[in-house]
């Protein structure tokens, strides 16, 4: 086992790699008091090779790894890849490319629903990881020999698994699937989050347009705050609070005080002092200012009939071909198509909506039926009257 701790010898493990055409990656880092994910280790592995990367150790630059990520003749190959690239953005400032994640390429290929890599393992490799590492605090050193053992686990067994799931990614001819889900890791907007868009990643509990004003001005400033500090967000301020201060718009310190989201004292602090100028920037502005609240379509309720017949129809779809329900389409994808036939979400585009999203419309506007077997579940199509 080596353990990269000097520039040079990770320059000669890059360039010794750059010689393949993938190289296996992951990361260990630390997450649970910081906004940002702090780096702790860097496991990388070639068809006969496998090094462990120290990016604490003293004098380190981690440039030539960068370099190799950047590569575009060779194939990243990681398991559940979004953190781990979050982590090289904030390092490098750019998404490696290309990308090649096996918990997604698994569950095109039949294996299961966001399939972990332990279970990935047993599946393919026939091997059992030893998880008592797991929750090692991978910030400390020095770093025991069964802790790095278990942790170059995580990309030794990730060159069989590619090699396997390429193979039947071919044979399926899926492989136009896998280049939609890697387009979206490879999109640096996947990683950036910026404070103005904050808002949308919360769920739209205001009705009203100063509301809406208010819940995007909080939200955005919990995020920056969050980013400049960094901190959780939910240390600076919880999803509970944004919704009720976008409603309540408290101007005081004491009108702080009176709601139940906020911790007692909390209009007193420098960030409550913060959040009222915020929140007083919004009441003056004029209505034509104001956001425009989304449209929601009036239609069936998605938790009605409709809706749990278009549940049953992506089982049986994901059951017939083979492949994880989430790769075809999500809850939300099924809501918003039964309250619009135009909804924009992934499941009404491309090979999606040949596979699900035209029978899910047809059921819809009772062209299809579905009736339940001894072989599972059948599509009835239905005569016009």
């Amino acid at each position: 086992m080596q353990v990269i701790t000097s520039t040079r010898a990770l320059e000669a493990f890059c360039k010794d790699a750059a010689g393949y055409d993938f190289v296996t990656v992951d990361t260990e880092f630390l997450r649970e008091t910081t906004y940002w994910p702090k780096l702790c280790l860097i496991q990388a592995a070639t068809p006969d090779r496998a090094v462990i990367i120290d990016p604490l150790a003293d004098g380190i630059d981690l440039a030539p790894f960068a370099d190799l990520l950047a590569d575009a003749h060779i194939t990243k190959v990681f398991h559940a890849a979004r953190q781990d690239i979050e982590i090289f953005v904030k390092l490098f400032g750019t998404v490696p490319h290309p990308i090649f994640d096996t918990q997604i390429a698994a569950s095109v290929c039949g294996h299961g629903d966001s399939i972990s890599y332990d279970n990935l393992v047993r599946a393919v490799v026939g091997t059992q990881i030893d998880k008592s590492s797991r929750f090692t605090d991978w910030g400390a050193r020095p770093l025991t020999e069964k802790q790095l053992t278990y942790a170059l686990a995580d990309v030794t067994h990730l060159r069989d698994i590619y090699a396997q799931l390429r193979s039947e990614i071919k044979k399926t001819r899926r492989g136009s699937w896998v280049e939609d889900e890697m387009a979206v890791l490879e999109s640096l907007s996947t990683y950036i989050v910026e404070p103005a868009d904050a808002w949308k990643r919360l769920k739209l509990k205001v009705s009203k347009p100063r509301d809406l004003a208010a819940m995007q001005a909080i939200a955005a400033w919990r995020e920056q705050r969050a980013q400049n500090n960094d901190q959780p967000r939910s240390r600076v301020l919880k999803d509970d609070a944004i919704y009720e201060l976008a409603q309540q718009r408290p101007t005081s310190p004491e009108a702080f005080d009176k709601l139940r989201a906020v911790p007692r004292g909390f209009g007193k602090s420098s960030a409550g002092s913060e959040l009222i100028a915020v929140i007083k920037e919004v009441e003056a502005r004029d209505k034509s200012q104001l956001p425009v609240v989304p449209h929601r379509p009036r239609g069936p309720s998605p938790k009605g009939a409709i809706g749990d017949l278009l549940r049953v129809l992506l089982k049986a779809v994901a059951d017939k071909n083979g492949v994880a329900t989430r790769i075809i389409a999500n809850s939300e994808d099924i809501d918003a198509i039964v309250l619009d036939d135009d909804a924009d979400v992934p499941a009404l585009k491309g090979w999606r909506r040949k596979l699900f999203g035209e029978k899910a419309l047809a059921i819809k506007h009772g062209r299809l039926a579905l009736a339940a077997t001894r072989k599972g579940v059948v599509e009835i199509e239905i005569e016009p009257e």
